[in-house]
């Protein structure tokens, strides 16, 4: 009987302190850190033609394809439900982990559930020759919006 006002105080001060506690870290919300959307993949000379280069893949989620005419950058969101698909270099294809759906290297859809090709994202060259990536202009296949200037860099 004598502990009970002791213990009825510690435990009272541990509630306060813990809700002190949760209202402190409520002022300091989540942050989340986002790659940027435009970011320079270097120079032309770099990439050899006919490759799909996934050095971007991991970093800004980004493949940048090399055609003799010249590149265009594939956005690496699988349109189906939003997974990342992987370039197998053997079968010369970008194949979805999640759900199989395949597409070819043009990111067009030819197997499993995707009802549409994969996006491409702005490409241009900047002011000081290298290539500039911009994944928050996006073009759509479906829309005839590859036949912008700004889909395909021509060199």
């Amino acid at each position: 009987m004598i502990w009970s006002l002791p213990i009825g105080w510690a435990a009272f001060s541990a509630a306060c302190a813990s809700s002190l506690v949760a209202t402190a870290r409520f002022l300091f919300p989540n942050v989340l850190f986002e790659p940027p959307q435009a970011f320079k993949a270097g120079f032309p000379g770099e990439y050899n033609v006919g490759e799909v280069d996934t050095r971007w893949k991991d970093a800004f989620s980004v493949w940048i394809v090399r055609q003799p005419e010249g590149f265009y950058a594939l956005i690496a969101v699988c349109t189906h439900l939003g997974c990342s698909p992987n370039w197998l270099a053997a079968e010369a294809k970008f194949k979805c982990p999640c759900h199989g759906s395949g597409f070819y290297a043009s990111g067009i859809n030819f197997e499993g559930p995707a009802p549409r090709p994969l996006e491409r994202a702005r490409i241009v060259l900047a002011d000081d020759g290298q290539i500039l990536v911009d994944k928050s202009t996006k073009f759509q296949f479906e829309k005839g919006e590859w036949t912008n200037p700004e889909a395909f860099l021509k060199i």
